[in-house]
């Protein structure tokens, strides 16, 4: 198959003769094709193997965990962490560690502390871990979704061949070779072949050799298709002689290493580079000192790896991540001033106002108080750092798509989602996307009669009717078929063009057979074909007969065809004259009033060239569709899908503006749109056809002018007899547009293959599932499973729900941030120890990102969504709404949380925490404010439901489960963690049963220890302590339950010697 042209054609004939030889070695017919028993097509498989190309081998959940790891932050995280881990379980030797006390009224609760110290470095270490699971967890779903997303799109893709005579469609990896598949305009090439019979094919094979003039296919000239190339123009038949791995596709992308591991992969993308290289190149290389290679390679394998992590961000992520980078920075400057803040204190009250010495053993601990200041700061830029931001748009957008399969619209870009909700203007088709496509003949023009109904077969002339059934029989691909219904009063099945089936069935309502038609005059026996393409608009056939004389029958559109014209079939069935005069006579009684009621108009014609003459120079056109004869024009009506006309009155509420682009002659077009509610009976809005449309954006020089599209497209509705050319004017010169305050953000359908420029300039392309082209389907954003005009609505509705989640997570995000912030600074700079420990700040920033995220990225969308205009795309994120809500609610928090942290301990009548040391276990004080805050967040997420100013934020709660399970859930482990967290002493009933107080002689010796000096009134306090343990021993003796709290009592006094209350 690596053989072009001519050395193909001659490769052949040396080899095996002709491509019927082929046929016969690979046990085919060329006609019938294969049997397509499942034992003969698993023969086949094994023996010449699958159409099927093995994807690339996805990153392993390990390798997704390192990825993860990577993340700065957590990186100093983790380095932190386990500094404090380690400095944990120092202790300074023997007496020196009295030295090391950093203030003695913490003596006794440094010595509690210690056993507990790890436990900080510990829950750090894990917080992370949980931090990088979730990370690669969600990384591994979004993978393991989109490949799914990907196999279905593959899986749907079907193909068109003959098995035992028989014309079906097999998904496209059921494809073996020796089957006969038939090539059309707009396919994607699945497999290698040889062309068995073409008319007029001509293909794209830029994508393998970079050149874009088509390739003329011809049994002559060129016989070979390859796989990954596209038809343009016209139609025929190929046996494939190559799949999978075998072809020319899967060749080359075997050499780039896809379905290999990542070491085979540099081997083949190097070998592939190497051998691309010029000679000169490799003489130079030769050149070069060992060193200077070595260097080259180097940065070479440095620029692999910058492209390789390379990632395409969306608008909204562009958008996101902007902010993120603004309020990441203001984080980093909040953590470096806490951090000074919390050392220059501790240096100060140490060093400088209580003169004590830097003892050698002491530096451990020393650099352990100053490793936990370093975590506070590092806590707070990760509280800061909206790092769950881009995760919030990721779980967001892969929930939208996963939802939107269903609505759908199969989504094979990730940013077209959120774009689609932006969208200010939609240029869509009529067939099939506004219409139903499901297309029959209603009226005919016939012998010079206009019947309003399809006449009976006597009313027409038997020399008319063979001229219908053979013009219409070989004039419609044969892969065209009208099948008898499924059921008894169904309708019959289509299968091919729909315009063409329209034309079948009005020969089976005529009682006609064009199977034997065809039966008689095989596809191969068809001497040329002109096939449609939207310059001709129109699709000829030539047929040879037995005398040599040829005949040639056309169809297309009705005032071209009759323009083409010289004479008509009476109702005679004879040729006679026709005039302009009676041409102009038709359109006006017969064409308009059939358009005026949306009817599309075809019309059937036919020429004989005598036998007597020379043969016709095929490739001039020009002189071979002329001097026509009249057959007939028939009116084909394609209904208005009945739910269009609501969702275009949907998508006029929600401020986008529907255009229609057809074919259609513009009175057609015009009674289509009225139809749809597109027109108005009162709308003073344009509606054009190509040639005034090309006419009014041009200049005198043939150029377009911006300037004047401008004029045009603001109250342009419908584009009639418009060419794909037209259809990408259109789109670009809307984009283009700067007199809209904001750029109009455009939605394009389309499909046929030329309409892959418009799919690709657009905004967001939706291509058409059912009859849209593989070409089309590859330039779109999105496909339209069902060809319906109202799923594209659900899309605009999928876009705005994802801009409103983002929005409730940023609302809910920022607030938590501002208040977090604040919190941990102030308590930093006013107590030298932040309320809320490092744990407890990535509890909460776990909350924030991925429990947020999940919660309010899966909210369902509604119809309110298209009350609203489009946001725009310079539109700020955070608009007056969301930022009235932010303030206001971090001023609540704040004015709680300072609350309980100044005035806490005096409402709840408990210790205050503020003069806890560094390393102390959390205090009640402190435990009360990170519950009060934790379950603030948890009902501001309630609030960020609503961002435009709803009263109701419980509306519709209920009707999103993965909302409740999520809030449940953190409400739960909070209550757990509340649990955990209460040191023992504020438990007396968790205390061991035979725990007495302590010692009197404990305390006297713990009174003399390190005293210098006689004090008369604290050994005054320290007789009365006496006294109140002998005491608290007499009641020990008399019940368990006293005992126990009698020693928290103790605890409480042993806490307080220098205050005169307590005693």
């Amino acid at each position: 198959m690596g053989l072009r042209s001519k050395d193909a054609v001659n490769q052949i004939k040396e080899n095996y003769g002709d491509v019927h030889k082929i046929c016969t070695l690979l046990k085919t017919s060329p006609t019938d094709g294969i049997a397509g028993s499942q034992a003969e097509v698993a023969l086949r498989k094994s023996v010449f193997g699958r159409n099927f190309i093995p994807p690339k081998k996805p990153l392993t959940f390990l390798e997704l965990v390192w990825e993860a790891l990577q993340d700065m932050t957590l990186c100093i995280l983790e380095v932190a962490a386990i500094i404090s881990l380690g400095l944990s379980f120092y202790r300074p030797p023997g007496r020196k560690m009295a030295l090391c006390k950093i203030s003695d009224a913490a003596a006794d609760e440094a010595e509690e502390a210690e056993e507990a110290q790890w436990i900080e470095g510990a829950a750090i270490l894990l917080s992370v871990v949980c931090v990088v699971l979730v990370t690669a967890f969600n990384d591994w779903s979004k993978e393991k979704q989109f490949r799914g997303l990907q196999h279905r799109i593959e899986s749907d893709q079907r193909f068109t061949v003959i098995r035992a005579g028989q014309v079906i469609q097999v998904p496209v990896t059921e494809l073996v070779v020796g089957d006969v598949a038939y090539v059309k305009y707009g396919d994607l090439l699945p497999t290698d072949g040889i062309l068995l019979q073409g008319h007029d094919l001509k293909t794209d094979e830029s994508s393998l050799t970079g050149e874009s003039d088509l390739v003329k296919k011809s049994l002559t000239e060129d016989p070979m298709l390859l796989s990954g190339t596209q038809v343009m123009e016209g139609s025929g038949r190929m046996v494939v002689t190559a799949v999978g791995v075998n072809s020319q596709t899967g060749i080359i992308l075997t050499l780039l290493g896809v379905g290999e591991d990542d070491g085979k992969t540099k081997q083949n993308d190097k070998a592939i580079k190497t051998a691309d290289e010029s000679p000169e190149k490799s003489e130079e290389a030769e050149g070069q000192s060992p060193e200077e290679h070595g260097a080259a390679e180097k940065k070479e394998k440095e620029n692999e790896q910058k492209s390789s992590h390379k990632k395409e961000k969306s608008v909204l992520q562009a958008k996101l991540t902007g902010l993120a980078i603004q309020i990441g920075q203001a984080g980093l400057a909040m953590s470096i001033l806490t951090v000074a803040v919390l050392m220059g204190s501790f240096v100060i009250k140490h060093f400088i106002i209580e003169k004590r010495i830097w003892a050698a053993e002491c530096t451990p601990i020393y650099i352990q108080h100053m490793v936990q200041f370093f975590i506070i700061g590092v806590t707070i830029l990760v509280v800061a750092v909206p790092e769950g931001l881009p995760l919030a748009v990721t779980i967001s957008l892969a929930y939208s798509v996963k939802k939107m399969m269903k609505d759908n619209n199969l989504v094979r870009h990730l940013d077209a989602c959120e774009t689609m909700g932006n969208a200010t203007a939609i240029c869509s088709d009529k067939t099939g996307t506004l219409t139903m496509n499901r297309m029959t003949v209603v009226q005919a023009f016939i012998g010079g009669t206009h019947h309003k109904v399809i006449p009976l077969p006597d009313l027409i002339h038997p020399t008319t009717m063979n001229y219908l059934l053979k013009g219409i029989s070989v004039n419609c691909a044969y892969t065209s078929k009208i099948l008898a219904p499924e059921k008894v009063g169904g309708l019959p099945g289509h299968i091919g063009n729909k315009t063409e089936c329209a034309l079948l069935g009005f020969l089976v309502e005529l009682k006609q057979d064009y199977e034997s038609e065809r039966t008689q005059i095989s596809e191969d026996k068809l001497f040329k074909v002109y096939t449609f393409n939207s310059v001709r608009k129109s699709m000829s056939t030539v047929l040879k007969n037995a005398d040599g004389s040829f005949q040639m029958f056309t169809k297309g559109a009705s005032e071209i065809i009759l323009d083409k014209c010289c004479s008509i079939l009476n109702s005679s069935g004879e040729p006679v004259p026709f005039t302009q005069d009676d041409k102009d006579d038709i359109v006006t009684k017969v064409i308009v009033p059939m358009a005026s009621e949306g009817l599309r108009t075809i019309c059937l014609a036919f020429r004989d060239f005598s036998s007597s003459d020379s043969e016709p120079q095929w490739d001039n056109e020009d002189d071979i569709i002329k001097d026509l004869t009249y057959i007939a024009i028939v009116g084909i009506e394609d209904p208005v899908r009945p739910e269009v006309p609501d969702a275009i009155r949907k998508c006029q509420n929600a401020g986008i503006v529907v255009r229609m682009i057809t074919g259609d002659n513009i009175d057609t077009a015009r009674a289509i749109a009225v139809k749809c509610g597109i027109l108005g009976p009162v709308d003073n809005f344009l509606c054009l056809d190509g040639k005034e449309f090309n006419r009014r954006i041009r200049g005198p020089d043939g150029v377009i002018k911006q300037e004047l599209i401008d004029r045009i497209w603001p109250q342009l509705r419908v584009l009639a007899r418009s060419s794909p050319v037209d259809k990408y004017n259109l789109v670009e010169g809307i984009i283009n547009s700067t007199i809209t305050k904001q750029r109009q953000v455009v939605a394009v359908t389309g499909d046929g293959t030329n309409d892959g420029p418009a799919l690709k300039k657009a905004d967001v392309g939706f291509a058409m599932g059912i009859a849209g082209t593989d070409v089309a389907k590859e330039a779109s954003d999105i496909i339209l499973t069902d060809d319906n005009f109202s799923s594209i609505v659900k899309a605009v509705m999928w876009g705005r729900n994802v801009y409103d989640s983002i929005s409730k997570f940023l609302q809910f995000q920022l607030t938590v941030n501002i208040v977090a912030v604040v919190v941990a600074f102030t308590g930093a700079c006013i107590t030298q120890n932040s309320p809320l420990k490092a744990v407890q700040m990535l509890w909460v920033n776990l909350i924030m990102d991925t429990f947020a995220s999940l919660a309010l990225a899966t909210e369902k969308p509604t119809e309110a969504l298209l009350e609203r205009k489009p946001y725009g795309r310079k539109k700020p994120l955070i608009s007056r709404t969301m930022l009235k809500n932010i303030l206001f609610h971090a001023f609540y928090q704040l004015v709680v949380v300072f609350g309980l942290l100044f005035a806490g301990e005096k409402w709840f009548d408990i210790e205050s925490g503020r003069n806890e040391p560094l390393q102390a276990p959390p205090s009640q004080h402190y435990t009360i404010i990170f519950n009060t805050f934790v379950m603030m967040q948890i009902f501001n997420e309630i609030n960020a439901r609503k961002v435009h100013g709803e009263r109701n934020v419980f509306k519709g709660i209920f009707t999103n489960s993965i909302f409740c399970c999520v809030v449940t859930g953190t409400l739960i482990v909070q209550i757990i963690i509340l649990i955990i967290s209460i040191p023992n002493k504020y438990l007396p009933c968790l205390r061991e049963v035979d725990e007495g107080p302590p010692k009197e002689e404990n305390i006297e010796a713990e009174q003399a220890k390190d005293s210098t000096e006689i004090d008369y009134g604290e050994q005054e306090m320290t007789r009365s302590r006496i006294l109140w343990v002998r005491g608290l021993s007499r009641v020990h003796t008399q019940s368990q339950v006293v005992k126990a709290f009698r020693a928290s009592l103790y605890n409480s006094i042993e806490r307080a010697p220098n205050s005169a209350t307590t005693i």
